[in-house]
């Protein structure tokens, strides 16, 4: 029989509806229970495509005697970590005071008032790797909960009482931004791995906010470090098997130094943060292969993760058929057969396709091994031959892997990573001029404003045509920036007005009156404490988005009360910044917006004549990050009343007007005087 889990939505507990396992969701029948019968809590803590959540529930959770431990001993809570970012990150935090390491499955047990007092990830069936087995874990917290509870229960107490201390850590005094981000980029400096690019060793993650920061660093300072960290790093990720050549997008990180063998799955949020950072590095520093990644990673998104109707769903799984990364390897049989024995021998000899291999059983995760002069050079064939020989091969390669068992898709839409990539399709429309990225972003900002914002409160997910869970501050932060990026684009002014109320929503419901937002609202059930994100993640944190945000309404709108709100953020963050500023770089990013006053571009004319988008076209061509961009159209809102007022065209031609903090220059119709103004330091 299915347990209580198949009355979920979440695809995450609906693969665990079978198990033998009587799990309850997150909520009061669990707690209820816990304290009626007065049995500690076992959470569960994962999301639908992440690996060792699934071995973990083949290894234990379909195992029918340690279900029964599970079933006698304790009230055990499946979570998913996508659904509930904020109960992830409290009890993420918790593991990582005790262990000094994180990770998901995140396993805990709670006190029944939900009180940690054990934590850690994966737990095998037998003890191996320095772990214990989950069996013997299982009877040696039940043992002694039935003999040392008042001990256990006293160690959840200060366990709590240190997790509150780490939600407000003493604010501090700011040093000048100026100094702060140069401090930060001496940190990369020292964390980079001048070979292969990144920041540390094996694992490697994928850097985008870091690579943000440094692109805008550059473009501020010309240092040649900022820019050579920034190219070497792009340039290996998209060398590597870390980014899946064949169909385009990336796999979540590599589990080597060298970006080549990935950890397969593949995220929503990593590819939009992606995207988005090759796009910017396209713009700033030129060259094809920026823009070429930026465009398969948007194309990827658009062909296998949007649903009818707009939006982008989650992730993809790193297993197929049960087994990790079988969709997207090869060897030279397998190659052979797809692209034909004649193109075989170049096609393996680029993709690095070899007897041995570089994953299990000798299968080929694919990179980039050769470049095409080097193919060239050793084919004896010109390089638009090649090229086009690799053309037809990754097309025969992609038409082949279609007939194999492809991994699961997660299908729910998340308003915060559905955000994310509305903001990258809303740029890269702009800077390809690709009318079905903005298409793409208006399809999925107009979904989640249709289905997601009943009431004016926003809503967390929708999957299956139902929208729920009470919107997180991340939701807020995401989207107001996505519709700020989307009226940029497109100057529909609904976009702007939706964003400014948005914003008030989000400080009327997560706003801390010491600065900085919490993550839930208190309207969430079940914590234990109110969490904060004070640092970024895998994704960036609300603070850090929500203090660009209103940093760009305030050069939007001349509010001074958005500016004030954006300084009382960082202050907030001042201590992180202070000792560790490179933990906070879209934080960052949002001081390097406020370092200089950032240029408000306003154009007047009529879209989709030739004279205003060549105007256009010249202010999303600049590399500037650090300005707004408005249309003086009689119909927006109020709140852009002081940066349009008095805009027109000139004698009958679009006309730009750059000013900072108000002032303005003179207005300019020619699209290389814009540029230059644009320009200007």
């Amino acid at each position: 029989m299915a347990n209580r889990l198949a009355l979920e939505s979440s695809p995450y507990l609906l693969q665990h509806k079978d198990n033998p396992v009587d799990w309850y969701p997150w909520g009061e029948e669990a707690f209820s229970r816990a304290r009626a019968e007065e049995k500690p809590i076992f959470l569960s803590i994962g999301y639908s495509t992440c690996h060792w959540c699934h071995v973990m529930e083949h290894e234990s959770f379909e195992d029918s005697a340690i279900a029964g431990a599970l079933n006698r001993d304790f009230v055990p809570i499946k979570v998913d970590r996508e659904e509930r970012p904020d109960v992830d990150d409290v009890y993420m935090q918790a593991v990582q005071l005790m262990t000094g390491q994180g990770g998901w499955p995140l396993s805990l047990f709670l006190t029944p008032d939900r009180l940690p007092f054990y934590g850690g990830t994966y737990f095998p069936p037998a003890p191996r790797w320095g772990k214990p087995g989950f069996p013997q874990l299982l009877a040696a917290i039940a043992t002694a909960w039935r003999e040392r509870r008042g001990e256990l229960v006293s160690s959840a107490a200060e366990m709590l009482a240190h997790l509150e201390r780490n939600q407000e850590p003493a604010a501090t005094g700011l040093a000048p931004a100026a100094d702060v981000l140069a401090a930060a980029v001496r940190v990369l400096e020292r964390q980079y791995d001048a070979g292969e690019g990144g920041f540390g060793g094996a694992p490697k993650f994928p850097p985008a906010m870091r690579l943000e920061l440094l692109i805008r660093h550059w473009l501020r300072t010309r240092e040649p470090s900022a820019r050579r960290m920034t190219e070497t790093t792009l340039a290996k990720m998209a060398a590597g098997g870390m980014y899946d050549q064949v169909g385009g997008g990336f796999h979540r990180y590599s589990v080597d130094a060298r970006w080549l063998v990935p950890h397969f799955e593949k995220m929503l949020y990593d590819n939009a943060m992606l995207a988005r950072v090759y796009t910017l590095a396209h713009r700033a520093f030129g060259g094809a292969l920026y823009g070429r990644i930026a465009r398969e990673t948007l194309d990827y998104l658009l062909a296998e993760m949007t649903p009818e109707g707009g939006g982008f769903f989650a992730a993809q799984d790193a297993d197929s058929g049960g087994e990790e990364g079988t969709f997207y390897v090869w060897n030279p049989e397998s190659l052979a057969a797809a692209v034909g024995a004649e193109a075989a021998p170049i096609a393996a000899a680029r993709f690095g396709v070899t007897a041995h291999g570089n994953f299990e059983h000798g299968e080929t995760v694919l990179s980039a091994a050769r470049t095409l002069p080097e193919l060239a050079a050793e084919f004896g064939r010109p390089e638009d031959e090649i090229a086009r020989i690799l053309d037809d091969a990754r097309r025969a390669l992609a038409s082949a892997r279609a007939r194999r068992v492809a991994p699961g898709t997660d299908d729910k839409l998340l308003t915060d990573w559905t955000s994310l990539a509305v903001s990258a399709f809303a740029l890269a429309g702009r800077v390809f001029e690709e009318p079905r990225y903005e298409k793409a972003a208006r399809d999925a900002a107009d979904r989640i404003l249709a289905r997601c914002l009943p009431g004016g409160v926003l809503l967390h997910r929708e999957k299956a045509g139902r929208a729920g869970i009470p919107g997180f501050a991340t939701d807020y932060a995401f989207l107001v920036e996505a519709l700020l990026d989307l009226y940029e684009a497109t100057f529909e002014t609904r976009y702007f007005a939706e964003a400014a109320r948005l914003q008030t929503r989000f400080e009327e419901r997560f706003a801390d009156p010491a600065g900085g937002y919490y993550l839930s609202a208190e309207a969430h059930d079940g914590l234990i404490l109110r969490p904060k994100e004070n640092w970024d993640g895998a994704t960036p944190s609300s603070n850090s988005v929500a203090a660009m945000n209103l940093w760009r309404l305030a050069a939007f709108t001349g509010d001074a009360s958005w500016r004030r709100r954006a300084e009382a953020a960082v202050a907030a963050a001042s201590p992180i910044l202070e000792r560790a500023a490179a933990a906070l770089p879209r934080m960052l990013c949002a001081l390097d917006f406020s370092a200089d006053p950032p240029r408000e571009v306003v154009l007047a004319g009529a879209p989709g004549r030739e004279d205003f988008e060549a105007l256009r076209r010249a202010v999303f061509a600049s590399p500037r990050v650090n300005r707004v961009v408005a249309h003086a159209d009689a119909a927006a809102p109020p709140e852009l009343a002081g940066l349009l007022a008095g805009r027109s065209s000139n004698g009958g031609r679009a006309a730009a007007y750059v000013c900072s903090a108000f002032s303005c220059r003179a207005p300019v119709s020619e699209p290389a005087a814009l540029a230059a103004l644009l320009e200007e330091p």
